[in-house]
């Protein structure tokens, strides 16, 4: 930790972006065939701490730079009744909007990210949210990609959903030095552990 002063919000941003380059960088090193084994080790993790019945409304991600794919847990949620819903940028900066998704849903890409996105706006307000993270720490804070819109989105989302944080164990730090703008995860999910924050507020 030499590195850093946990004090200094640019040192620790500096350091943030040093820690997600070595962690995705880590993550697309992965074969095709090595990530999907870990998602179905993830899925089978959610399967076991979520029981979303009909009616619930789950937001998801589309999988991204080697991101565990959760397509396929959340097809078996739909089956189930459980609406879907996708993250969109709306206007950057700001919370983000979670549109319908389902398996016949026409997609576009997303001019933010780059990302595939629901070509019909049909707005869902998500009572548990699956996001993904590139680093975590035992006190269930999240390194993301670094927008920071999951951090806005559930500061602005009342009432809040559950918030579940899915990525690979490989991902786990001493601690990502959190920030007041920073949202603990409810829960995270790798596919080696199911961490639960003591309190949620």
């Amino acid at each position: 930790m030499a590195d850093i002063d946990a004090q200094s919000w640019d040192s620790v941003r500096r350091w943030r972006v040093r820690q997600r380059r070595r962690l995705v960088e880590q993550r697309l090193a992965l074969s095709a065939a090595e990530r999907a084994q870990l998602a179905d080790a993830i899925i089978e993790r959610l399967a076991e701490a979520l029981h979303l019945r009909p009616g619930d409304r789950a937001g998801f991600y589309w999988p991204l730079r080697g991101e565990p794919d959760l397509r396929p847990y959340v097809r078996r949620l739909l089956e189930r009744g459980v609406t879907a819903a996708l993250p969109v940028v709306v206007e950057q900066g700001r919370p983000l909007e979670f549109w319908h998704w389902d398996a016949g849903t026409k997609m576009r890409r997303q001019e933010v990210w780059g990302i595939p996105v629901p070509a019909e706006r049909i707005p869902t307000r998500p009572t548990v949210l699956l996001i993904p993270l590139v680093g975590y720490d035992g006190s269930c804070h999240r390194l993301g990609h670094g927008g920071g819109y999951y951090d806005r989105t559930l500061a602005a989302l009342e009432p809040r959903p559950l918030a579940i944080g899915v990525g690979l164990a490989q991902g786990r730090l001493q601690t990502i030095h959190p920030q007041p703008h920073d949202v603990p995860m409810d829960v995270i999910v790798t596919e080696n552990e199911t961490l639960r924050r003591e309190a949620r507020p």
